[in-house]
């Protein structure tokens, strides 16, 4: 799954969109290499959702370009961007609550090219066991934990290149948050880079590979996720007000 360009997998070059006459992103320059986990942070009303939609075709872009695998993909529609290997595992997972999860990943299979749905599924299993023991389960009994899993391993569905996760740890136990970065870690080894928008700032700076941070639809700091942990800034000028604890809790 490791990209074809000997460039960066996904770049975005001057980026301004939003939604209708609502601005929300201006200017906006982003890198994300392959095999690369790239995290993306910032206070509530960033823009980081609308990052997300933007390459996912959901928000339009009004400048700037998108461009994967050395093709600028700006303007395409969702389902035009799933198809080139994008796939976006949205704030709240949004997974179908009625169906089971054998029936939600099918689902998230249907139409498409590639791997039998069979093999997908044993991957998806692999990595979530539980998903294996609750298969006929309908996914609203699932715990929260278990429906984020569910979540992802429906994204995996579509044997993305780029997996975009945005908050996989909102509203989960602290060991469950845990499980779920040891998953994204495995997910990067295996060949597929991650653009990761998340709260926990200690945990996403632990797994990821480089950083940006969002506030006001700009970006204000980027760098190595290491050097971002130590940059005080972080912490005391766009992350709400929290002191440098917020890096190390």
């Amino acid at each position: 799954m490791t990209s074809t360009t000997s460039g960066p997998l996904l770049r975005i070059a001057g980026l301004s969109s939003g939604y209708g006459r609502v601005g929300v992103l201006e200017d906006i320059d982003i890198e994300v290499d392959p095999n690369e986990i790239v995290v993306v942070l910032g206070p509530n009303g960033a823009g980081k959702t609308t990052l997300l939609n933007s390459i996912s075709g959901v928000a339009r872009a009004s400048a700037g370009t998108i461009t994967f695998e050395g093709r600028d993909i700006t303007g395409m529609r969702p389902e035009q961007v799933v198809r080139l290997g994008i796939t976006h595992c949205p704030e709240g997972r949004q997974i179908f609550q009625r169906l089971t999860v054998e029936e939600n990943l099918v689902a998230a299979h249907i139409g498409r090219a590639g791997k039998s749905f069979e093999a997908l599924r044993a991957e998806a299993f692999d990595l979530f066991p539980v998903l294996k023991e609750r298969r006929n389960s309908v996914a609203s009994r699932m715990s929260g934990g278990q429906q984020q899993m569910l979540a992802i391993g429906r994204a995996l569905m579509a044997e993305p290149k780029l997996l975009m996760l945005d908050e996989p740890s909102l509203g989960l136990a602290p060991k469950i948050v845990h499980q779920i970065f040891r998953i994204i870690l495995d997910l990067s080894r295996n060949g597929i880079s991650i653009l990761l928008v998340e709260q926990n700032v200690q945990l996403a700076l632990e797994c990821g590979d480089y950083a940006y941070l969002l506030n006001t639809g700009k970006v204000k700091l980027h760098g190595p996720a290491q050097e971002m942990a130590e940059h005080s800034a972080l912490s005391e000028h766009y992350l709400g007000g929290a002191s440098e604890a917020v890096l190390h809790v």
